[in-house]
């Protein structure tokens, strides 16, 4: 268990690769867990020897590691469970995330020796749920997304001993706690087996034909304001009259189920005032340099910086570059400040992702960088390089090699090879090349 007021910056690890840039750029922690029995499939590439070894390099760092265990089950993983939870705990990772009671009773039997950690979709948004958990010997509970600060400092307060867990980064379902029928409905994958399809990403059509809003058919119960090519309406739903929905579609379509993307990043020291220990960012599918960029921000912040100035300029520089679907406060400080996105699927990505450093190595006065690309490099580009535990670095680059050291004027992502360039800086491993697009 964490040390009183201790604060834990928790990461996604989607993959191996994943879990070692995310404790390269300062999480002091990262969930992960096998496809069978996580909430992230498709994206999951963990293995049953992966886990183990994934718990071994983080105890060997004295980094921590959580495996999830969150599906709400069926009889069919009842059956599988017990030889998984067994191994676990012999393996010895220091929290299994669990949502199901069923689940957590056979935790209790099989793996007696790992905390439990009660997951956000078991939807513990009051005081007395945390205290009906904790009683049940749950240690830490990762609040559900609706819970305002208002409520976090109620629930600290009433169950002090129970550590509490909050999401500060990252995607947000447009479902309460992500219970979504949208998937299963549309393309048979369940989202509470962890295989969601993400359908509230997707552009939707107003059933209306595609005509000028001047002449298009009336909708009924709804109000039609047009001008040009775009078809507005203000939908109502009947149990809720004068709740106007507005709805706009245009030749793109519309993206109303689309939720902006959670961004606490400016009111850390708030949430640490309020009793939360551990921070954690959502992103199990995201890239490499996705991480590393929201990684580095946050652990500015959990560190203490309190500046709302200097936590702006954090935000700015490692967060607004980033494709994201634009930023929201969730439910922080009450539903009115949980936002949409309607206009399009996401925003952001001034920057791209072009390479990972794999080595650094000096010869005279000179640093041979071995990097992996991920998109083009061209001689001459200007590249924007973030670095682990050190200031980021802005660059030409001035020649590229084969690590034949044959020399190139380019190269480009989706090949296995990797290539070389030279500076009279040292770069650090771990670190991602970026170039304004």
């Amino acid at each position: 268990m964490l040390k009183k007021q201790s604060k834990e910056l928790l990461a996604p690890a989607g993959d191996f690769e994943k879990m070692k840039y995310a404790f390269a750029y300062g999480a002091d922690a990262v969930y992960l867990g096998i496809p069978d029995f996580s909430l992230r499939v498709r994206i999951n590439s963990f293995t049953l020897d992966q886990v183990r070894e994934a718990i071994e390099y983080a105890h060997a760092m004295e980094k921590k590691i959580y495996v999830t265990a969150n599906i709400y089950a069926h009889n069919e993983h009842i059956k599988q469970l017990p030889a998984y939870l067994k191994k676990l705990n012999q393996w010895k990772p220091d929290g299994l995330i669990v949502s199901d009671p069923g689940v957590i009773q056979m935790v209790k039997q099989y793996a007696p020796n790992i905390s439990i950690h009660l997951s956000t979709q078991a939807n513990a948004t009051n005081w007395q749920a945390v205290k009906f958990w904790y009683e049940q010997g749950v240690s830490r509970v990762i609040l559900g997304r609706e819970v305002t600060l208002k409520e976090i400092k109620e629930i600290h307060k009433r169950v002090p001993k129970c550590e509490l867990e909050y999401f500060v980064h990252g995607a947000m379902c447009m479902s309460y706690s992500g219970r979504c029928m949208l998937s299963a409905w549309l393309t048979g994958r369940s989202a509470n087996l962890g295989d969601c399809a993400q359908p509230c990403r997707w552009k939707y059509n107003i059933d209306t034909p595609s005509v000028s809003a001047e002449t298009a058919p009336p909708m009924r119960g709804s109000k039609r304001v047009g001008f040009g090519d775009v078809l507005a309406v203000e939908v109502e739903e009947p149990n809720r009259p004068g709740m106007k929905i507005p709805v706009e579609e245009d030749m793109h379509g519309t993206y109303i189920f689309n939720s902006k993307d959670l961004c606490l990043i400016e009111h850390i020291p708030e949430l640490i005032d309020a009793g939360i220990t551990s921070f954690k960012i959502e992103g199990r599918a995201k890239s490499v340099a996705y991480l590393s960029s929201v990684i580095k921000a946050y652990r500015q912040a959990v560190d203490g910086i309190s500046d709302k100035k200097k936590l702006k300029l954090i935000k700015k520089q490692y967060l607004e570059n980033l494709i994201h679907r634009g930023y929201t406060a969730g439910f922080l400080f009450g539903r009115d400040t949980v936002e949409q996105n309607t206009e399009n699927s996401h925003v952001g990505g001034e920057e791209q992702f072009v390479g990972q450093v794999l080595a650094c190595e000096k010869e005279k006065k000179i640093f041979k960088i071995t990097f992996k690309p991920h998109n083009t490099v061209v001689v001459g580009d200007k590249i924007h390089i973030l670095q682990p535990d050190a200031k980021d670095l802005q660059i030409t680059i001035q020649n590229i090699y084969t690590v034949h050291g044959q020399t190139v004027d380019s190269c480009h992502g989706g090949a296995n090879g990797t290539y070389i360039f030279e500076l009279k800086k040292e770069v650090k491993p771990f670190s991602i090349l970026f170039k304004k697009k």
